[in-house]
């Protein structure tokens, strides 16, 4: 007897019954709850939200006003100290600086000061006296357009009286132990065929804080260091002249100033007599 092949119409037909006959034998609740969990199944893994959704945001910090008013305020003052530093710069620490010059320089130095609190803002009776620590170097001095090393107090003079030429000038200052030394860099001329003479001048002093932002030297004595090919000779100590021999108005290395600006790298000074000077960080 011949069989039927698997794909023979008969076994379709056998096959279609066969399923109908489950779904009739299958009671209708069943089928109904079942394809009921389905649906709610399905529903659940739409609705479902992600954990990070889920989390709700942190609330935005507070804005400082404050904060945003100190650091305008703080780019104001910055401002106003690259003015000064632009209006005293190729003037040859004053030396060469014309009247104008000399207004111009005083007025950005006013602008800072007050931008800056004014009197009395600098207060070394505190922390900021560790802001002084360290080697200043003169970028600026109004008592050099005076044309003398002595400023407003007569020194020597420059030029072709004496063949002095000023070099850098510093200022050492040591807050612990209150030492206060001016170094100046100087080239002594001398007649041709000798070579001029490089030395570096120091004047020590000791300091103390007059008030809240003053300043008093003290000299002690002048050391010369001769440089370059006189490298090899020992300093020098220059003798003092006594007070009672000296001239009623002549420099005795002591003095007064007030400071009037500091912070990290910058230093404006008013002295007794009314000079302007201004240091930077060496």
């Amino acid at each position: 007897m011949a069989m039927a092949a698997p794909w023979s119409s008969s076994s379709c037909c056998a096959t279609t019954a066969s399923t109908s006959a489950q779904h009739l034998l299958r009671p209708t609740g069943v089928s109904r709850s079942i394809s009921s969990c389905r649906e709610q199944g399905r529903n659940r893994n739409r609705r479902r939200p992600l954990p990070v959704r889920a989390t709700a945001a942190a609330p935005p910090p507070p804005v400082d006003y404050a904060g945003t008013s100190a650091g305008a305020d703080a780019d104001y003052v910055a401002s106003l100290k690259v003015k000064l530093l632009s209006a005293v710069s190729g003037l040859n620490r004053g030396l060469a600086a014309t009247q104008e010059d000399l207004d111009r320089a005083d007025a950005a130095a006013r602008e800072l000061e007050a931008a800056a609190g004014g009197s009395g803002a600098v207060d070394l009776t505190g922390p900021s006296l560790d802001a002084l620590q360290g080697r200043w170097r003169l970028v600026y001095s109004s008592a050099f357009s005076s044309r003398t090393l002595g400023g407003s107090r007569p020194g020597p003079p420059t030029g072709r009286l004496l063949p002095i030429t000023l070099g850098q000038v510093f200022q050492r200052i040591d807050v612990v132990s209150r030492d206060f030394d001016n170094i100046v860099e100087l080239e002594l001329g001398a007649p041709w065929p000798i070579p001029p003479v490089e030395a570096t001048a120091t004047l020590a002093h000791k300091f103390e804080i007059v008030g809240t932002s003053g300043v008093k030297i003290n000299f002690e004595k002048t050391t010369v260091k001769t440089k370059g090919s006189l490298a090899q000779l020992p300093p020098l100590e220059v003798p003092r002249i006594p007070d009672s021999r000296r001239p009623p108005a002549s420099n005795t290395g002591s003095g007064e100033f007030e400071v009037t600006y500091l912070d990290g790298d910058t230093r404006v000074t008013r002295g007794d007599r009314g000079e302007l000077r201004v240091f930077v960080v060496a």
